[in-house]
């Protein structure tokens, strides 16, 4: 667990000073690191709580984007979806404004691909570089510091950038050109939505046949269906915890990015529509805020079953 006070952090000098944008569920724990690996750090939110919260651990604050960007070398975005990343980098009192030449912009929101390369061209046009680096992992690899960081953009602002990454995350690849980042995490995304959803489809039907679901986990978990979602997903469903690593809205949200991926280059993604409506129905239902685990909760209801140890 992290430490509570300034003083407590380990401290070691650092060329970058680094801004931090967006401090929501990802956001803080991914700052609370880099501070525990010694950057100094200017941090904006929209609403102050988390930044007084970060203020008392020895982060300075700003009023704004620009402010953040006036204050760094390296400026770090950790947002919703694609209109806030926009916003915030490109508004007008944005991080491109008061960027000066030389500077590097992280976007690790999960955004549209074709507008992180957007936001690319128009930084170099300002002597900025952009790197999107979207991120896997949930909350509990934010707080562990263990997220896998996929990386689009400059070779060698990626390399420049590789500790700051390395103080988030364990699986750090550079993908490519700019976009390259948010295409792999469009990728990511739907491998993950697909998983939950045959693993609740899977455990619901074990229920409803009269086995423990516990145990029908716990075979699957030493052959060749195992995966990390039936690892963790599958515990949560077994014991109902849908407290939210990641919400249904947002997987929904980067589902709509993947779909639209596809449609731009021509990929069919049918069994990624599919879940996009399942998780859409679970929205309106107002369960948006739940665990995108919860998923199973249409199974559970389309089979007149509940999904819970024997």
């Amino acid at each position: 667990m992290l430490k509570q006070a300034d003083h407590r952090y380990e401290r070691r000098p650092r060329m970058e000073r680094i801004g931090f944008i967006g401090l929501g569920v990802m956001g803080k724990p991914m700052a609370r690191n880099l501070m525990r690996a010694g950057y100094p750090l200017v941090v904006y939110n929209r609403s102050r709580p988390p930044m007084e919260e970060l203020a008392a651990e020895g982060a300075e604050t700003a009023n704004s984007p620009r402010e953040v960007a006036e204050r760094s070398t390296v400026v770090i975005t950790m947002l919703p979806d694609t209109p806030d990343v926009e916003q915030v980098l490109a508004g007008p009192d944005g991080v491109f404004a008061g960027g000066r030449p030389g500077l590097i912009v992280i976007d690790m929101s999960t955004i549209d691909p074709v507008t992180a390369q957007r936001l690319a061209a128009q930084a170099a046009e300002r002597g900025i570089t952009m790197l999107d680096a979207p991120v896997s992992g949930g909350e509990i690899g934010a707080i562990q510091g263990t997220l896998s960081i996929m990386v689009g953009g400059d070779a060698a602002a990626f390399e420049r950038c590789l500790p700051i990454f390395q103080a988030m995350g364990r699986n750090i690849v550079h993908m490519g050109g700019p976009g390259a980042g948010q295409v792999t995490k469009a990728a990511n995304q739907v491998v993950v939505a697909l998983t939950i959803a045959a693993v609740s489809e899977a455990l619901a039907l074990a229920a409803k046949a009269g086995v423990d679901p516990a145990k029908v986990r716990a075979a699957l978990l030493g052959g060749f269906a195992s995966s990390r979602v039936l690892e963790v997903h599958g515990q949560r469903i077994l014991e109902r915890n849908f407290r939210p690593g990641f919400r249904i809205r947002l997987h929904h949200k980067d589902l709509r990015i993947a779909l639209g991926l596809g449609r731009a280059v021509g990929a069919s993604l049918p069994l990624t529509a599919l879940i996009h409506e399942w998780l859409g129905a679970l929205v309106a239902r107002g369960q948006g805020e739940l665990d995108h685990s919860a998923l199973v909760t249409l199974f559970e209801e389309w089979a007149q079953t509940e999904v819970r140890p024997s």
